[in-house]
């Protein structure tokens, strides 16, 4: 007879024990002042958008097969070369 745990179940995970691609970051946070609300959300909109929180959000939204993945990482850095080439020679 079983008392209800079993044997081979593992431990919880710490955090130290996440899957590799897995970050601990710290929270978005944004204080709403005199300003009002709708200036938070506008600035909390922003900041999300600086982090990359809405872009990793639809990311993961799918999955996507590692060739694809590879693919996609290739392609996203030759445009981060070329933005930054042509910011180089505009002179921004």
């Amino acid at each position: 007879m079983s008392n209800g745990s079993s044997s081979n179940t593992p431990p919880p995970s710490s955090p130290s024990q996440q899957a590799p691609d897995a970050v601990q970051v710290k929270p978005v946070e944004v204080v709403v002042g005199e300003k009002g609300v709708e200036r938070a959300i506008k600035h909390l909109k922003r900041k999300m958008a600086s982090e990359g929180i809405l872009r990793e959000l639809k990311r993961r939204r799918h999955y996507m097969k590692p060739s694809v993945r590879k693919r996609k990482k290739e392609s996203e850095a030759a445009r981060r070369r070329r933005k930054r080439e042509k910011q180089l020679l505009t002179g921004g």
